[in-house]
């Protein structure tokens, strides 16, 4: 799920706003960027955002189960006379970007359909450490970002899942959103407007009901990254219209597996209750590094091998941290095999381990400690003025 940049959205707003941009800088320019913002006037009124980055499915758990991993997006926003950014980390001359730009646009139309009179222009530091259109959740983190900053600088009173609905909304499934909102493990849905009956396909769901597990402690995550990103529009075009019942099946008794797996710490049930009938078949011809890696899921460290969201990217749960050195060269050979029955060798691609997000996205005032949206939002409503 890529954050930025996206296609165009049609909307004049953004494009007939005067903005000065402000060139990408990485390191210690970009620390001294973010120290004059903080000690300026416009500091006062300025919030910084941390969003964890998320990998969706899991498996089976198709738009239903995510988990929240420690790569974060963190975006300090302070008004201004135009909109510019400054951006740091992965990316940066994409995060810069002034046009066609998701976090800058989504802001706009969450400002424009319920707030009153212009948006107001911010100045952004952007900090990203979320891989883009790798299936990790980028969409998502700026999506949730962007609905805060909103929420924040046009004064809106919305409840914590308001704010979690809306960003479910925009993505258009609730997985991801609710995992960077809550942190851990999360199983996320809609709820249907009458009980027994699914939600009209054409219409705009609202209703968010997620609930987050807390991950056990030892298990940790390993992100296999190939070169080129996939854009989720072009994951999901390969998937099949409809299912039998018993891939259906198949995969429900696995999501019920995988919940209790998480919530037990049993990591004997990783390995079947990862397996998928209704989309990692398919997406195997857009996601080349899964068939070379599937095998070896069970193997010693690996409790299991999936695709991260829409892919193109793998996640691969471990026994625990001490084993990424072990399992990253298992991941190396099987990659670059030229004999590998699934296709021969690939270029090598990037392995990064990571850690599990405990808590979800957090909100605070620049240079000072920062609170997790779920809370700030869960007691009544929030409002940033």
């Amino acid at each position: 799920m890529q954050m930025i940049p996206k296609q165009s959205s049609g909307r004049e707003g953004i494009k007939s706003r005067s903005m000065r941009a402000k060139p990408s800088a990485s390191g210690s320019q970009a620390r001294r960027a973010l120290a004059r913002l903080a000690e300026s006037d416009r500091a006062e009124a300025g919030i910084s955002l941390r969003l964890p980055a998320t990998s969706a499915n899991l498996g089976p758990g198709f738009d239903a189960l995510a988990l929240a991993l420690a790569l974060y997006l963190e975006v300090d926003a302070a008004p201004a006379r135009d909109f510019a950014i400054l951006a740091s980390g992965r990316s940066p001359e994409v995060c810069a970007a002034l046009r066609n730009n998701l976090l800058l646009d989504t802001y706009m139309q969450v400002w424009t359909e319920y707030a009153a009179g212009e948006p107001q222009p911010l100045a952004l530091t952007v900090r990203n450490g979320i891989p883009l259109g790798m299936g990790c959740g980028s969409s998502a983190a700026s999506r949730l970002a962007a609905v805060a900053l909103a929420v924040h600088f046009a004064g809106l009173r919305w409840s914590r899942n308001r704010v979690l609905e809306e960003a479910a909304a925009l993505e258009g499934h609730p997985d991801n959103a609710a995992a960077c909102c809550l942190g851990g493990f999360v199983a996320a849905g809609y709820t249907s407007p009458e009980v027994g009956k699914p939600p009209q396909v054409d219409a705009r769901p609202r209703g968010v009901q997620a609930v987050s597990i807390a991950p056990p402690t030892s298990w940790h995550a390993l992100l296999v990254l190939p070169g080129q990103g996939l854009a989720t529009t072009a994951s999901r075009a390969v998937l099949p219209a409809e299912y039998g019942r018993g891939s259906v099946v198949h995969n429900l008794q696995n999501v019920a597996l995988l919940v209790a797996a998480f919530a037990q710490g049993d990591a004997s049930l990783l390995l079947s209750a990862t397996a998928d009938l209704l989309h990692q078949p398919f997406r195997e011809g857009v996601c080349a590094l899964l068939p070379r890696l599937l095998p070896l899921a069970g193997a010693p460290g690996i409790l299991s091998v999936t695709l991260s969201g829409a892919g193109p990217g793998v996640l691969l749960l471990l026994s625990s941290p001490e084993v990424i050195d072990d399992v990253s060269s298992r991941v190396r050979a099987a990659v670059l095999n030229p004999q590998n029955p699934n296709g021969g060798a690939l270029p090598l691609p990037e392995l990064l381990p990571c850690a599990f997000a405990r808590e979800g996205a957090s909100l605070g005032n620049i240079g000072q400690t920062r609170e997790t949206l779920a809370s700030l939002f869960s007691t009544s409503t929030f409002s940033g003025k």
